[in-house]
């Protein structure tokens, strides 16, 4: 297949890590907006996409722009394109699409005209037709039709890149692995050194309150270097035609090959919870990085925080507290909030601390002035992750 445009979809907040992991796997790019990235490459370029990045959420591969002002336009539109050559007759099918035309009041029909228009053309050229349904495990295309302009795309991804595979016990209110993944990166976290401060000393991500261990076991991918594809077996890309299995071995192989056995950190997780737990140490294992992770029970002030002697940047704290959405937990939160303030102070000194909420008025409690305060969304909630520095006595006195 030739080069054609390249989208790739991700939450809002984080396209700009987005945009530096594309940028990092050799391709241009072309634009940026508030959930996406747009690159342009081959289907081998989807297919490395798909295998290499960590905070993308789907890789959709342009196959026609075309202009339609209803339902009869979008089916001649569609009915014209090739198919046949891209979708097995004996294969299956699922649309989906977003839609803003004033001619349409329910998206699900413009999913039928789609289908419609693409078993029919496969049909009349191969004499049967696909089964389609809402599943999205085999070949996924996806209709994004605003006002008049409708683009096309085969979604190379199938089901959401978020969905890693290895979270087979989600815990309550799990964090989606590539909301952790960024914010593991805006933290400047790598495992054999820092992106932001290459002196990094003693790379160690600590993460108190790990709920699921998402945040622990998407920072251990990072350190090694593992590609988050490695874990899936199933991609959209694999069901079309002419899908090339030597060329995504090969692309497999360059990535175990990039993936480091060990770093010189340590990733300690802990949680009070000890059904937590639990599950964080069969999501790692499902993961392959168990070895790497120290799980404990214990409530958070009791983490166990490596000493690593003199001097700063020992490594990464990171907390994902509650943000008090449910009554009658904001009084006993501000005590929580409080305390990871002092916990902070008193036993993470060198250190670089993170909480992830969003509750603003909470944050408040912790006590301690922010130096950043980055911008992400978990979900529908506008939450920020909140940078503490955390200097071994005064800053004068450095």
């Amino acid at each position: 297949m030739k080069k054609s445009a390249i989208l790739i979809t991700c939450p809002k907040g984080l396209a700009p890590y987005l945009k530096d992991e594309v940028a990092g796997l050799g391709l241009p790019v072309i634009e940026e907006s508030v959930s996406g990235v747009q690159t342009e490459g081959s289907l081998g370029d989807a297919m490395r996409l798909n295998l290499f990045l960590r905070t993308g959420h789907r890789v959709l591969l342009l196959l026609e722009d075309f202009r339609s002002e209803d339902a009869e336009g979008l089916y001649s539109g569609l009915v014209k394109i090739n198919w046949e050559d891209y979708i097995p007759e004996d294969g299956y099918l699922c649309v989906t699409a977003h839609v803003e035309n004033p001619s349409i009041s329910d998206s699900r029909f413009a999913n039928l005209r789609c289908k419609d228009a693409i078993v029919d053309r496969i049909r009349d050229k191969r004499g049967r037709r696909p089964d389609s349904g809402p599943l999205r495990d085999r070949t996924v295309v996806f209709l994004y039709w605003k006002g008049s302009r409708c683009s096309i795309y085969l979604d190379t991804s199938g089901e959401p890149l978020s969905k890693r595979g290895y979270r087979k016990i989600p815990g309550e209110a799990p964090m989606q692995e590539t909301l952790a993944a960024a914010l593991v990166m805006a933290s400047g976290f790598e495992g054999s050194g820092n992106f932001l401060n290459p002196h990094f000393r003693n790379p160690h991500f600590i993460n108190p309150m790990c709920g699921s261990g998402t945040l622990a076991i998407e920072a251990a991918l990072l350190a090694l270097k593992k590609a988050p594809g490695l874990l899936r077996s199933n991609f959209g890309f694999m069901h079309l035609k002419g899908f090339d299995r030597g060329l995504w071995e090969g692309l497999r192989t360059e990535a175990k090959k990039a993936s480091e056995k060990t770093f010189k950190g340590r990733i300690i997780a802990t949680d009070i919870n000890p059904e937590a737990v639990s599950a964080s140490k069969q999501n790692a294992k499902t993961a392959g990085i168990e070895r790497l992770i120290e799980f404990a029970v214990c409530d958070y002030q009791d983490t166990p925080v490596p000493d690593a002697g003199e001097g700063e940047n020992k490594g990464v704290i990171m907390l994902n507290p509650e943000y008090g959405m449910r009554m009658g937990r904001i009084k006993e939160l501000e005590e929580t909030y409080k305390g990871i303030g002092d916990f902070f102070k008193h036993k993470c000194m060198g250190y670089s601390g993170y909480i992830f909420t969003g509750n603003p008025e909470l944050a408040k409690k912790v006590g301690l002035r922010a130096k950043r305060r980055i911008p992400f969304f978990n979900s529908n909630i506008e939450c920020r992750l909140l940078e503490y520095e955390l200097y071994l006595g005064s800053r004068s006195g450095k």
